[in-house]
């Protein structure tokens, strides 16, 4: 069975350990406050669930989460994750993370900005719409008629790939909305982002369509 390494394990690390041990994953947790801070989580997940540092998540993931703040995108490390699939979860809040120039003029994204801090892994954008709270609730099983959908972007169609198997496994459908480049479809403040806003309704394809056809950069208008 697939080992998830979680570099970080916040709210939104958490949900998806707990929806990962749930499908018969094994997890890795860490984050940037040391292995034992996160003995209650551990021992919720169960035998399953075993912290440790950053590094030793990153390594001993076959497939990699990182959902740590924007800000700290520099600290995520390099070596551990090198050949990887790596889900981004994240997404760019200035009054947390500090204004980040090439973001505020849109000549990157979040997520390409961690693909270029991680060059010889495979990063995939996804989970940053998801409210933490409706994660577990949410995943439904393959054909049930309230199953969500989640947009994933990434360069690597195989990398994809593994992602959207990993959501199956989970409770969740993929859409893919192509290269990491156009993930600002469903960043903060976009239409696509807000497709859950509505607590505990669940999230089809052609809403989620919707959204990210609507979307429009602020250079563009």
């Amino acid at each position: 069975m697939t080992t998830l390494g979680l570099i970080g394990s916040g709210l939104i690390g958490g949900g998806i350990a707990r929806l990962a041990v749930a499908a018969g994953y094994d997890v890795v947790l860490s984050n940037s406050r040391g292995p034992d801070t996160l003995a209650d989580l551990v021992a919720e997940l169960g035998p399953r669930a075993r912290a440790a540092t950053p590094a030793e998540a990153g390594e001993a993931g076959d497939l990699v989460v990182v959902s740590v703040p924007l800000k700290a995108y520099r600290e995520v490390p390099v070596e551990p994750l090198r050949g990887k699939v790596v889900i981004d979860t994240n997404n760019y809040y200035p009054q947390r993370d500090g204004q980040i120039p090439e973001l505020d003029d849109e000549s990157t994204t979040v997520s390409e900005l961690l693909q270029a801090h991680l060059p010889e892994s495979q990063v995939v954008k996804c989970f940053n719409n998801v409210p933490a709270a409706g994660m577990v609730p949410l995943a439904k099983p393959a054909g049930d008629p309230d199953r969500s959908v989640l947009a994933i972007a990434g360069d690597a169609d195989e990398a994809k790939q593994t992602v959207t198997a990993f959501l199956d496994a989970i409770g969740y459908d993929a859409y893919d909305v192509g290269p990491l480049a156009e993930g600002w479809r469903y960043q903060r403040d976009t239409k696509a982002y807000a497709v859950f806003s509505q607590p505990g309704r669940p999230v089809k394809e052609d809403w989620l369509r919707k959204g990210l056809d609507a979307a429009v950069r602020y250079r563009d208008m």
